[in-house]
């Protein structure tokens, strides 16, 4: 691969923040694969006086990049070449073994170094996945700061027989000790708390460090970056709490209904929403998530994992919301294995093969469309009586050859050899039959679930989850608003997401006046 002037010279300016020497070792038994590896790597590496590179020809193991800081052992790993998405995981891997990157913050940092290993993690991407970097460079930064942690990233098109063995369908995977870890998009929160259930030490409790704003928001999406920016403008002592900031724009594709901006997608959109939220006075707190919210006399406590709480007379909650399972036998089973969420990803996995869709709104019809390009057949499973889709989205899959829609169809399960997928059953709503379907996927696109339950012992919420609000993001609880899709505005849109967090923050800074 050549890289053209302008990518070597954003690479160059990146990495003019390294402060101390980088290794990068290539090694394998094929000679051909650490040619190219060596010649991918060289003109990067030509960057910057601090970097080197050795090239070594070992036993019979497949092509590997390590990376370390120089005269350590290496942690961070690459097998295969990291382009396409990947890149970035590559450039970002110097800037974070020399603390150069953005970091945890102190808080997350100690419970990462608290982890007691040897903790092996092997996370299988697709150079084209667009969530597999969110897991590897939360990997890579975990094992630059525990050396307990050996990371390795593996590109699943250069080791087929490794990933049929293991059973992988879906991307990212990944495996710690050599045991399935966790499958999909996952961010550093996630990941960092599920390595603690097993690998945890004593450290990783600190003593209760407290910190006090005028408002808290809890969220990083487009809603949660609005509220925190207005209130910032305000002039409050302002603090955000998020898994993530970008949220689950992170996860969208194409975004054609941002008014004044005709196109953009998901991540720009998500790394536009960091700028302009560190343009302004706010403590970023990220990979953290809220354990437990206390109320007394108008103060609202709120712990966070690894011991920190954070006092306030005002929260925002803007935590959104998640993808909504099926629900029903083999879902969890075969997450992974032929279960799946995200087409975009995924589908790469399934060309040629029989696949279904469940849920006929605008995101399952969305992806039978996208599907449809690479499977042999997509069936679309409607529990309901027509597909609800928007009209020049039906009109497309009335036009396709390869795509059947069954609707009035009840998804019962999903069936499979133990290993992977082999179909699923639904009941018939109309006849009361019941009818299985021979396919190696099923993608669930079923609509969202409010994450609520962090603070729903302290507001109203609908059977449905949804945080009640009224027409100023007021909740049943003074000095708690909600805004974006956590809360009951009609229209889960990135657009009116802003508007309503733009409303909260102008709300909470009435609060906080009157409270004064």
């Amino acid at each position: 691969m050549s890289f053209n002037d302008a990518i070597l010279k954003q690479i160059q300016d990146a990495w003019s923040k390294i402060d101390g020497p980088i290794h990068f070792q290539v090694e394998g038994s094929d000679a051909s694969a650490l040619t190219k590896a060596v010649e991918f790597l060289q003109p990067l590496v030509g960057l910057n006086p601090l970097l080197s590179l050795e090239q070594l020809e070992v036993g019979e193991s497949s092509m590997r990049i390590s990376i370390s800081r120089k005269g350590e052992k290496a942690n961070v790993h690459f097998r295969g070449l990291p382009m396409g998405h990947e890149l970035t995981s590559l450039v970002l891997a110097p800037l974070v073994l020399r603390g150069k990157a953005k970091m945890p913050d102190d808080t997350t940092s100690r419970r990462i170094q608290a982890l007691q290993g040897p903790i092996e993690v092997n996370t299988c991407v697709s150079l084209s996945c667009e969530n597999c970097p969110i897991v590897v460079q939360a990997f890579n930064t975990m094992a630059a700061l525990n050396p307990s942690i050996q990371h390795t990233m593996v590109d699943g098109a250069t080791a087929p027989e490794e990933m049929k063995a293991l059973g992988v369908m879906s991307v990212p995977t990944v495996h710690v000790n050599g045991e399935s870890f966790a499958t999909g998009r996952q961010d550093m929160t996630g990941l960092l708390e599920k390595l603690e259930q097993g690998f945890a030490g004593a450290a990783s409790t600190e003593s209760l460090e407290e910190r006090e704003y005028d408002v808290v928001v809890v969220g990083g999406g487009p809603a949660g970056a609005s509220a925190a920016i207005y209130t910032a403008r305000k002039g409050l002592r302002t603090a955000i709490v998020a898994e993530n900031i970008g949220g689950q724009v992170r996860e969208t594709k194409g975004i054609e209904n941002q008014i004044g901006v005709p196109y953009t997608e998901g991540p720009q959109l998500a790394e536009q929403l960091r700028d302009h939220v560190q343009a302004y006075d706010i403590a970023v707190l990220e990979n953290q998530r809220v354990e437990a919210v206390s109320i007394e006399d108008g103060t609202k406590a709120m712990n966070l994992k690894g011991g920190l709480q954070l006092k306030t007379p005002t929260i925002i909650a803007a935590t959104g919301a998640r993808w909504r399972e099926l629900g029903v036998p083999g879902e969890k089973e075969y997450l992974g294995r032929g279960v799946a969420f995200c087409p975009h990803c995924d589908g790469p996995f399934y060309k040629d093969k029989e696949i279904a869709v469940v849920g006929g709104g605008n995101s399952g019809v969305e992806a039978a469309l996208d599907l449809a390009g690479i499977c042999a057949k997509v069936t679309l499973i409607e529990y309901r009586d027509a597909l609800k889709a928007d009209q020049v989205l039906l009109d497309k899959v009335e036009a396709a050859e390869n795509i059947e829609a069954i609707t009035m169809a009840q998804t019962l399960g999903i069936e499979g050899d133990g290993k992977k997928v082999t179909g699923l059953s639904y009941r018939d709503r109309t006849t009361e039959q019941e009818h299985t379907l021979d396919l190696t996927g099923v993608f669930v696109q079923i609509g969202l679930v409010p994450n609520s339950a962090w603070i729903s012992d302290h507001v109203e919420t609908t059977a449905f989850g949804e945080i009640v609000i009224d027409e100023k993001n007021h909740t049943s609880t003074a000095g708690i608003y909600a805004a974006g899709d956590v809360s009951t505005v009609p229209y889960k849109q990135i657009v009116i997401a802003m508007g309503e967090g733009a409303k909260a923050g102008l709300s909470a800074f009435d609060h906080v006046l009157k409270s004064a």
